[in-house]
């Protein structure tokens, strides 16, 4: 009776055969004194990772690693990451620096107000509204009468205007909340003080009030907001997927080109949501739109054009002009009258501030006060464009237009 042939099994490195099997050792095909040298070197490496050494040894887990830890540090955190970490540090203390400052003590200061008031009593208000501590208000705005004063709010040359009666007990204090709830009670404070110390009575009337559904006058803001954060993000997306600096001229156009449809898009996008869906914004849908694609394309064209001359930093420097200075400026939560020197003078030549004027004066004040806001963002979008163009037509010409090189 003869016995069943016995199971033949590779024999793998560092295995021993079953039970019962033969070990089947196939030899290689000649290769060459060069590919046997490279396998016997492939035999090494796998002996040495499957815990071989000399004598038997477990192999060289604990043996200490080339450089030891200063060598581990310096690979996980480079000299470039370790300055970007610094800077980042930077724009939040900025950041905290900025805010805190803007708003941690509003005070009226020379807010622009009329009085309208026979002659001689005129004189003594405005005297008497000079002579206050601080100067809450500037008083010399000339009205002739209440229609007068009324269209001056209108058209945001004044933020407020006393009808004084010589005649009667009380006077009338006009405010305009549609311009920033906090500014409105700020001026109608001041001049119930002033009320207070004539003993007279001070009704108060406001001629452009806030929409109900925009009931402390925000909505403006952080609808500008909103299309700021999406202006820089589109550029930031943009250098993400194809390198911060464009590689040529024709590539720049395009990204300028890509964010132009999103800046409409996205104004279109924003004064629905503000207007139609939550009822938080008077005025017309198309006007709010092309003020949001204006927002968005200058913050996006400026991020662009920081990228281009900065790289990844300039990301880093589009969010220290549009949120940690832009923001608190801006006259969103403290119009500029209420915010200190500093964020009053460069709020309107920020892309925020100019963006929240222009919003309130379309959804509030008939479409008046427009031409300079509009003007400020006109020349940051240009300026952003232009920049991003130049930019990479000389980054272009140094590097033969290799878009490799380049990265996009």
């Amino acid at each position: 009776m003869s016995r069943p042939p016995r199971a033949r099994y590779p024999v793998h490195a560092g295995s021993r055969p079953r039970d019962g099997a033969v070990a089947h050792t196939v030899r290689p095909r000649h290769k060459g004194r060069a590919a046997g040298r490279h396998d016997a070197e492939e035999v090494r490496r796998m002996y040495s990772a499957h815990g071989g050494g000399g004598g038997g040894g477990g192999g060289n887990d604990d043996a200490p690693r080339r450089g030891g830890f200063l060598h581990e540090v310096r690979e996980a955190v480079t000299l470039r990451a370790a300055l970007l970490v610094a800077g980042v540090l930077v724009l939040q203390l900025g950041f905290i620096l900025s805010y805190v400052g803007a708003f941690h003590e509003p005070t009226p200061r020379d807010v622009p107000v009329a009085v309208v008031a026979p002659d001689p009593v005129h004189e003594q208000l405005v005297r008497q509204l000079d002579a206050l501590p601080g100067s809450p208000v500037d008083p010399g705005h000339e009205a002739r009468d209440e229609a007068a004063a009324r269209e001056l709010i209108d058209r945001r040359e004044i933020d407020g205007a006393l009808i004084a009666d010589p005649s009667g007990a009380g006077d009338t204090l006009l405010v305009a909340s549609g311009a920033g709830s906090a500014l409105a009670q700020a001026v109608t404070e001041v001049f119930e003080q002033v009320a207070r110390q004539q003993d007279r009575e001070l009704d108060v009337e406001d001629v452009a009030p806030a929409a109900a559904g925009d009931s402390r006058g925000l909505t403006a803001f952080y609808l500008v907001v909103g299309w700021c954060v999406g202006g820089y993000l589109c550029a930031a997306v943009l250098a993400i997927s194809r390198g911060a600096r464009p590689a040529n001229t024709a590539r720049a156009v395009i990204r300028l080109l890509v964010l132009a449809v999103y800046a409409l898009v996205a104004g279109l996008g924003g004064a629905v949501i503000a207007g139609p869906v939550l009822d938080a914004l008077p005025g017309g849908v198309l006007a709010l739109a092309l003020v949001g694609a204006l927002v968005v394309f200058a913050t996006g064209a400026t991020t662009l054009a920081l990228q281009g001359l900065l790289g990844v930093v300039g990301i880093g420097v589009a969010i220290l002009l549009v949120v940690v200075l832009g923001n608190p400026s801006a006259g969103g939560a403290y119009p500029g009258p209420l915010l200190p020197t500093f964020w009053r003078e460069i709020g309107p030549a920020l892309i925020p501030g100019a963006g929240t004027w222009l919003v309130r004066s379309v959804a509030y004040f008939d479409g008046h006060a427009v031409t300079g806001p509009s003007l400020v963002l006109a020349a940051w979008g240009v300026a952003g464009a232009a920049v991003t163009v130049v930019a990479a037509g000389v980054r272009g010409g140094r590097t033969g237009e290799r878009p490799a090189a380049s990265g996009g």
